[in-house]
């Protein structure tokens, strides 16, 4: 089997990664990487150029100055379908026998070709519309444009695979898809992973039992619950629970100063050495990673917490849920849940301390058993092959 790789960015280029809000570049060259291990042969059909005109500069500009709704250039049919001529050409020199998408709709949405078409991704855009900022104010056309490129994408695909039962739901309610070539196959952790059992127990022995250290890690300071997590610090700490807080990947946004017991680090380039090991250290040295997201698709980080045995505090909201199981890798709350839910959670665990410890193996167990990428590399590898 010959697999013909298509991204619209350079699949092992670390630094595009920052760029990308959702994970998934991270998670397409992981992908990759475990493909190749197995010697499975790729074809890399990447990068892609979006070819914006003036056209659409100008009605991105208009919509905005005079509707103050937002028209995005990437949804565009003139860009999707130039997307299409670019990888046919690119196809021209290739003899893969499956084509993998592991990214969205857009590089494949119009294209015509022999092979198998897949697409693997976190879930439709169309579900994100007025969720998530990014999609929120959106012109008509651009919402018909997304619509329009997620179903021709999805209508052509052999195999739709996304991460969570809530993202395969709403795509097969929105646009009628066949449940037959849907399935759910969550990514691994964006994350270089040689632990073990016994390094986990290693990590939780090691640990003090105060202060609790809550990790919170997240570019969207208020989406993924920053407000929420530095309350639950302030409420622990007023209770006689010491606990810090460490904030990583944006600046909170908040009208006080922040309390000495909270440390925001700002962004660090995991691509580099000393970015890497900053980051592993946290993860290591925290009790829980506690990210209480208003709205979220598959988030990556979880399982790279997991990835520690480090338990996950969240929402039940998108496809959290598939990703966290209460008791087992974590605790999701309702987006309603007051402050005082997440401190009576914490802080029991804390007073209990041999099932914290529990609940450490167990997220590790997790790991390793559903988000790392042998096992996710296998249902993917077997699910292609019967394609052919």
């Amino acid at each position: 089997m010959r697999l013909g790789y298509v991204t619209s960015y350079e699949v092992f280029d670390t630094s595009s990664w920052q760029k990308d809000l959702f994970g998934i570049r991270g998670a397409g060259a992981f992908l990759a990487r475990y493909l190749e291990n197995q010697s499975i042969p790729i074809d890399y059909i990447s990068p892609l150029q979006q070819n914006h005109n003036l056209v659409n500069r100008a009605k991105r500009k208009l919509y905005k100055k005079i509707f103050n709704k937002f028209y995005h250039c990437w949804a565009v049919p003139s860009i999707t379908k130039d997307y299409a001529l670019q990888v046919s050409q690119k196809l021209s020199n290739s003899q893969a026998q499956v084509l993998i998408c592991p990214e969205n709709a857009q590089p494949v949405a119009y294209l015509e070709c022999k092979q198998p078409i897949v697409v693997w991704t976190d879930a439709p855009q169309t579900a994100l519309i007025d969720w998530y900022p990014a999609f929120s104010n959106l012109c008509g056309e651009t919402k018909r444009h997304i619509y329009e490129m997620e179903k021709a994408a999805f209508d052509r695909s052999k195999l739709v695979i996304f991460l969570s039962d809530w993202a395969a739901e709403s795509a097969i309610k929105i646009y009628g898809i066949d449940p037959g070539k849907v399935r759910v196959i969550p990514w691994g952790a964006n994350i270089e992973c040689d632990r073990n059992t016994e390094t986990i127990n290693n990590l939780v022995e090691s640990k003090n039992r105060a202060p609790c250290k809550l990790l919170f890690i997240g570019v969207d300071w208020f989406r993924k619950g920053g407000d929420i997590a530095l309350e639950v610090a302030k409420q622990l700490n007023h209770r006689g629970l010491k606990t810090e807080l460490f904030l990583l990947g944006c600046q909170p946004i908040t009208d006080e100063p922040l309390p000495s017991f909270v440390k925001s680090l700002g962004f660090i380039d995991k691509s580099t050495k000393e970015g890497k090991k900053q980051v592993n250290n946290l993860f290591s040295e925290s009790h829980f990673f506690i990210m209480p997201s208003k709205a979220d698709c598959s988030p990556m980080v979880l399982c790279e917490a997991n990835s520690f045995g480090l338990p996950c505090l969240t929402t039940n909201v998108g496809g959290i849920p598939s990703m966290i199981s209460d008791g087992l890798n974590g605790k999701t709350f309702s987006v309603t849940a007051s402050i005082f839910e997440y401190c009576d959670y914490i802080e029991n665990l804390m007073n209990n301390y041999s099932e914290y410890k529990n609940l450490v193996h167990s997220s590790f167990n997790e790991y390793e058993n559903r988000f790392n990428w042998s096992v996710v590399g296998n249902q993917a590898k077997e699910l292609i092959s019967d394609l052919l």
